[in-house]
């Protein structure tokens, strides 16, 4: 098959890393690629597009672009739709479903222009297979993306299905639960790769880890587990799918694995509901790292380092509705805040507009880091800018990513024994 452009989206802050990511599964050199805000473009042939939907960790989908056309009205959008050969990717009998977004575009209704393009694959397949798809909302087959621009329509077929951050893992889960896709995304920015240079371990910790999402993400990576895995992809129903090829792809990503000794944990993640706890080894197990992580209950503020050697802390922690997972502090600042108020109140209540039910955590947890975390390297992701100060802390690295629609920053502490200090690292974006 001749040459795809295929277009990966992906959170805003993370196109380097996907860049980085597309370069080791396909050789694709970066320099070939278009990075751009929110994604990354590339010409790749189909077998690159199943190993990106099997590998990749950072892409939301892998999409292949059909049209790229300038647009002035619905017209235009039904011709460009018109004049792909569909017939080429699925049959009559698969149910269809068009998805639209829109940057700029003139036109009033989205709606209707994502009714044209559904309109022309329908008549396209009617007059070269004698039959029109049905429409399915909620479980297509095939799934269609146009994206208008200020004059330009790109009309895209999905080869993944349901998003890649669903990897097949994880059936318990608590409260705003963090993307497996974001995860990732924190783990690459702090180049952990889970060994150091001689071969040996380097541990991850996460001591609010929920249902397990980061230790469960840095177990698979460190051991060379393909996310896609334990997962179906919309690919597998269209008319280019080849079982064979699927399979040695598969093959290939199982003896890649790395294997790893029973008992001797080297990711580490504890959470002060033992309910959560019991959710992340429970996800564990199903994402086959239970032997390469430990989960322990606890307060963030009290647990001690779970290695002696020094390694990463990496946390997405409380704020907001989700202080009650601080432990103490949380709990301490809560009380004092609901103190006098009604049942009915009292969750208001403890939403301070000066943040101080989160400052009494992120203090305590600073005091905590700098007495008996030294020589680890804290990592948090935050969408408080001045979270440094709070902890009288100096970043030495400030990451900007996106927690969904939350513009957030991962800040890096050089932790030393009573203080944290900046490294030599140049502090990325502010």
């Amino acid at each position: 098959m001749t040459p795809l452009s295929l277009f990966l989206p992906c959170a805003a802050g993370v196109e380097t890393y996907l860049a980085q990511e597309v370069e080791r599964i396909t050789g694709v050199p970066q320099t070939a690629m278009q990075t751009s805000r929110g994604g990354v473009a590339l010409e790749a042939g189909w077998r690159d597009a199943l190993a990106l939907n099997l590998h990749s960790r950072l892409a939301q989908r892998v999409l292949v672009r059909l049209a790229r056309q300038p647009y002035r009205d619905e017209h235009d959008i039904y011709r460009a739709a018109h004049d792909i050969a569909w017939e080429i990717w699925f049959t009559p009998r698969q149910t269809i479903k068009v998805e639209i977004t829109a940057q700029h575009s003139p036109l009033k209704s989205l709606n209707f222009a994502a009714l044209r393009v559904k309109d022309a694959v329908c008549d396209r397949l009617r007059e070269r297979r004698g039959e029109r798809p049905s429409v399915d909302t909620a479980r297509p087959d095939v799934r269609l993306f146009a994206h208008l621009t200020t004059d330009t329509v790109h009309l895209y077929i999905d080869t993944s299905g349901e998003p890649l951050f669903k990897r097949g893992w994880r059936e318990d889960k608590g409260d705003a639960p963090l993307k497996e896709t974001l995860a990732a995304a924190m783990i690459a920015a702090t180049g952990w790769t889970g060994w150091a240079d001689d071969g040996s371990p380097v541990p991850l910790y996460d001591p609010c880890c929920g249902s397990g999402t980061i230790p469960i993400e840095a177990a698979q990576m460190a051991l060379d587990i393909a996310p896609g895995l334990q997962r179906r992809f919309a690919f597998e129903k269209l008319l280019p799918f080849q079982a064979h090829v699927w399979q040695a792809l598969r093959e290939q990503a199982v003896q890649a694995q790395r294997p790893w000794p029973a008992g001797q944990p080297f990711v580490f993640g504890s959470d002060v509901a033992f309910r959560m706890v019991d959710f992340a080894r429970r996800n564990a197990e199903r994402a086959g790292v239970a032997h390469a992580i430990e989960f322990r209950g606890g307060d963030a503020l009290q647990r001690m380092p779970p290695s002696t050697t020094p390694g990463v802390l990496l946390l997405n922690p409380p704020y907001g509705e989700r202080i009650a997972a601080a432990g103490v502090a949380g709990q301490s600042a809560r009380q004092r805040s609901t103190a006098g108020t009604s049942m009915t109140g009292g969750r208001e209540a403890a939403r301070h507009a000066d943040g101080s039910e989160n400052n009494a955590f992120f203090d305590q947890l600073a005091s905590h880091w700098k007495k008996h975390y030294s020589g680890w390297s804290g990592w948090l992701l935050t969408p408080d800018l001045q979270l440094p100060g709070k902890m009288r802390f100096k970043a030495s690295r400030r990451v900007p990513l996106w927690n969904g629609p939350i513009e957030c920053r991962l800040f890096r502490f050089d932790l030393i024994a009573g203080r944290a200090s900046a490294s030599t690292t140049p502090a990325d974006a502010p």
